[in-house]
């Protein structure tokens, strides 16, 4: 396998923005909705692998699918996630050099101190109901700074990036306001929680978490899976 060259004008300019990000977009199991148990300590590594549910399952919607073999790259984001919207580049960009030879797989880890992040990761559910996971995801990043950090509801203008799609909007209507959609979402959360996720975006290639100090990190874990 041929050495790659770091993708690094998408990467230079991210990396700030991740490195804030990874430090300030915290979510607590307590906050999350999960119960907070406080009578027991620190599980062991073993017990902790054997609880933690798989970082790609058979619901994770895939960007790109390399098949049997390929490494897998898993993102937990938050569509309002400034971190997350600065990575998105990057990503593209990954995707772009690492087609046919990577997976890429994206789950939903909406942060509760973001007003809309749910609402958002509720409308790519929707529109993923009819195949179109991949256009609302790269709409809600592409028009992230338009909204994030609103503090009421963007659920109308997502409904518009919905409409600009050519969604079915009685269908699209319909899944927003079916509980299963929000459920879809919640399930990505949670086993986040159980993985450890507790800041977006928070990335795994093949099974294992990153730890990033720059944004070159996610290259670099992507060379070294072909090379394995």
């Amino acid at each position: 396998m041929r050495t790659r060259p770091v993708i690094a004008a998408s990467i230079i300019a991210a990396a700030a923005a991740i490195l804030i990000g990874v430090m300030l977009l915290v979510v607590r199991p307590w906050e999350s909705g999960a119960p907070r148990d406080t009578s027991a300590g620190p599980a062991s590594p073993a017990a902790s692998a054997a609880a933690a549910p798989p970082v790609l399952d058979p619901s994770t919607h895939l960007l790109d699918d390399a098949g049997a073999g390929a490494p897998v790259v898993v993102e937990f984001l938050d569509f309002e996630c400034e971190a997350c919207g600065a990575v998105y580049p990057t990503m593209e960009a990954l995707r772009e050099e690492y087609g046919g030879e990577v997976t890429f797989g994206v789950r939903y880890f909406p942060l509760p101190g973001h007003f809309n992040s749910r609402n958002a990761a509720i409308a790519v559910e929707a529109a993923a109901q009819q195949g179109e996971f991949e256009a609302m995801y790269q709409r809600m990043f592409e028009t992230q700074p338009e909204w994030g950090e609103a503090r009421e509801s963007e659920a109308a203008r997502f409904r518009g990036y919905a409409e600009q799609l050519g969604l079915d909007m009685a269908a699209y209507d319909e899944a927003v306001a079916d509980p299963a959609t929000e459920a879809r979402v919640e399930q990505d959360f949670q086993a986040g929680i159980a993985l450890g996720v507790d800041r977006t975006p928070t990335i795994f290639v093949d099974g294992e978490r990153l730890e990033l100090t720059q944004a070159s990190d996610i290259e670099t874990a992507i060379q070294a899976a072909i090379r394995d």
